[in-house]
């Protein structure tokens, strides 16, 4: 199991959660903030299985389209899950 953690603008956000959770992807959103002008961000956490990581990236990918040449629209960082228990 991995969790996606992805930071991304929030104007980005509604069209990228759409597409996952349309895949079945569940999303949980947390508003957050950074950055030098500390605009509005919002960080996803996705709880996946490493077999559908890349499926989830290429979703991503077409909902931010090609990104300026100076600019990122999204931070990703993929991670290993020890223990995942619901209660």
């Amino acid at each position: 199991m991995k969790m996606m953690i992805v930071i991304l603008k929030d104007a980005d956000a509604a069209h990228v959660i759409q597409a996952l959770t349309v895949a079945e992807f569940r999303v949980t959103r947390v508003a957050s903030t950074g950055g030098f002008w500390r605009s509005g961000f919002v960080t996803l956490l996705i709880g996946l299985e490493e077999e559908r990581v890349e499926t989830a990236i290429q979703l991503i990918r077409g909902q931010l389209g090609k990104p300026d040449a100076d600019e990122s629209r999204a931070t990703l960082f993929v991670v290993p899950v020890q223990k995942f228990e619901q209660i």
